[in-house]
C-alpha cells in the first residue's frame, strides 16, 4: 500500500505552504527534497522544539491532542511570524495516530485564524499547560455561568510573588494553607464557586492557587483597553504591565473571555464559539 510520502509531489502541488507538525528528521528531509523543485511552496515546521533545523519554525508549547486545535494553533503561529497571510492555501501534515505523520488537511487561511490564542500561550512565564487549564475554566464559566446567571472573573497567572505584592486581600483567603492546583476537576469546581465573589484569583507559574479575593492595585495609567470595558479589565491589563503575569478575564456584561499580556489585550473570544 502506498504511504503518505509516495504522494508528496501531488499533495503540495499549488499550495502556498506546507506545515509539518512535529516531523521526524527523515520525514522532513523527504518533504524538503520534493519541495526543491518548487520555489513557491514554503515548508514550515510546527513542533515543541526545532529538532530538524527547519528554516521556518513555529513553536508548539502544548501537545494539542485535538488535531483541529493543533492545526489552528500552528496556522496562527505561522501568521504571527509572517510566514502565512490571509488567502494562502496551506497543506497541514499531522499525526492522528501514534507514529509518523499519517494525515493531510488542506486549509485556506482566513481572517478568523488570528484569534490571539497563539499569543496567549507562547513566551509566557507560567507553564503553558497551566494557562490552558485556567483558560478552560474561564471558557466553561462563560458558557454556563454561576447557577445559570452570567458571572465575571479575573485570573492572574504567573509571577505570583510580584502579583501578591501589588494587591491586597479583600477577604479571608481560602487557599492560604492549601496546596491545590488548577486543572484538578474538584479544584476547578471550587474556582467556579468562588468566582461569584469579588477579587482576583492568583495562580503560580506551576498552577498552584495562591489566593482568591485579591484586589489588584497597579496604577492604570498607560494601559490601553477597548472602550466599554470596566475596572476588572483595567486591573487585568495593568497587573500584566507591571509583572510577568498573564491575566484572563471573563466579562459579566458581554460574556467574552479576554486575555492580557505585557499590558495589552492579546485575546478576545466568545466562549460559545470556542
Amino acid at each position: 500500500m502506498a504511504s503518505l510520502t509516495d504522494h508528496l509531489a501531488d499533495l503540495v502541488a499549488d499550495a502556498d505552504a506546507v506545515i509539518l507538525f512535529s516531523p521526524t528528521a527523515s520525514f522532513h528531509d523527504r518533504f524538503t527534497d520534493v519541495d526543491d523543485g518548487d520555489d513557491d511552496t514554503d515548508i514550515i515546521v510546527a513542533a515543541p522544539d526545532d529538532d530538524v533545523g527547519a528554516e521556518r519554525f513555529v513553536e508548539l508549547p502544548l501537545p494539542f491532542r485535538d488535531v483541529r486545535d493543533r492545526i489552528r494553533f500552528g496556522i496562527e503561529g505561522a501568521m504571527d511570524a509572517d510566514l502565512l497571510t490571509e488567502g494562502d492555501e496551506v497543506v497541514c501534515v499531522v499525526s492522528v495516530f501514534e507514529g509518523e505523520s499519517d494525515a493531510v488537511v488542506r486549509v485556506t487561511v482566513d481572517e478568523t485564524a488570528e484569534s490571539g490564542i497563539y499569543d496567549l500561550f507562547v513566551d509566557s512565564r507560567a507553564d503553558p499547560g497551566v494557562i490552558r487549564d485556567v483558560f478552560e475554566v474561564a471558557i466553561e464559566l462563560g458558557k454556563k455561568g454561576q447557577k445559570g446567571k452570567p458571572v465575571g472573573a479575573l485570573f492572574v497567572v504567573g509571577d505570583a510573588g510580584k502579583v501578591m505584592n501589588k494587591s491586597r486581600a479583600l477577604s479571608y483567603n481560602p487557599f492560604e494553607k492549601s496546596h491545590v492546583h488548577v486543572g484538578d476537576p474538584i479544584v476547578n469546581v471550587m474556582l467556579k464557586e468562588f468566582s461569584r465573589l469579588d477579587g482576583a484569583f492568583v495562580v503560580s507559574d506551576s498552577g498552584k492557587i495562591v489566593s482568591a479575593y485579591r484586589y489588584l492595585e497597579p496604577a492604570a495609567e498607560g494601559v490601553d483597553i477597548p472602550k466599554g470595558l470596566g475596572a476588572r479589565h483595567m486591573a487585568g491589563g495593568a497587573i500584566t504591565r507591571d509583572t510577568n503575569a498573564t491575566a484572563i478575564v471573563l466579562s459579566e456584561s458581554d460574556g467574552l473571555v479576554r486575555a492580557f499580556k505585557g499590558g495589552r489585550l492579546v485575546l478576545e473570544i466568545d466562549p460559545e464559539e470556542y
